[in-house]
């Protein structure tokens, strides 16, 4: 659902080596919203019929853990490597111990991972995206690192510009979560409207849509703020 996804989408159409059979996104099961992004499903529909290419959906329980995630994970990817699936792409660009998580899962199921984007400059990179066309808002951030005002922004350069010098430009860190509406890669642009923004907090441990990539058992909270799509069809 993000602009990271959405580059390195853009990136292997360009790309013969490569065809893309589907598109794969994790969903929390009780709230039916993308995981860590707090995008509705039913946007994220509109996305996959503008792409046209099939979405397979990985759902998590409101409750998750690691283990969970890594179990559904296997699941899927395991019955993606027995239709002949040799490859699974990510948006990833410098995070050297997710890239080796990320191989090392799909290594479990003779799947290589792909990462179109990988050690690109993050300040040239959200340039050349929004150069592109690529339309961008966005819908969560990590209290932590922003404040509220940012949620729910378009990522322009004033944007950028009001970015603070230790906030990596494509949120690489974590600082910010995205929905990419417009674009090179769609038909049409998706159309929707502002809705509230949300704080929400978490227990990193016993927390949901919350992805402990470093497996700490040591509990933190954590502090988001969520700016809420709305699909025009719902208003």
């Amino acid at each position: 659902g993000g602009k990271d996804s959405a580059m390195a989408l853009y990136e292997l159409l360009k790309n013969n080596d490569y065809k893309i059979q589907y598109l794969l996104s994790s969903i929390n099961k009780s709230s039916q919203r993308i995981s860590m992004h707090g995008v509705r499903k039913e946007l994220l529909y509109q996305q996959v019929k503008n792409i046209g290419i099939p979405l397979k959906e990985l759902y998590l329980p409101e409750k998750t853990s690691m283990k969970i995630y890594e179990e559904e994970l296997f699941s899927i990817m395991n019955n993606f490597a027995k239709e002949g699936i040799q490859y699974s792409a990510f948006g990833d660009i410098f995070l050297e111990d997710l890239r080796k998580y990320r191989e090392d899962q799909l290594e479990k199921v003779q799947i290589k991972a792909v990462f179109p984007l990988w050690k690109k400059d993050t300040q040239k990179l959200i340039r050349e995206f929004t150069d592109l066309g690529f339309k961008t808002i966005v819908t969560a951030v990590d209290g932590a690192k922003l404040d509220r005002s940012f949620a729910g922004r378009i990522i322009n350069t004033d944007f950028l510009t009001d970015l603070p010098k230790n906030i990596d430009p494509c949120g690489e860190n974590g600082e910010f979560h995205t929905f990419v509406f417009d674009g090179p890669i769609f038909k049409n642009p998706i159309d929707f409207s502002k809705g509230e923004i949300i704080k929400k907090e978490y227990t990193v441990g016993s927390c949901s849509d919350f992805e402990d990539k470093n497996k700490t058992t040591k509990k933190e909270k954590y502090t988001f703020w969520f700016c809420d799509l709305i699909p025009k069809n719902n208003e």
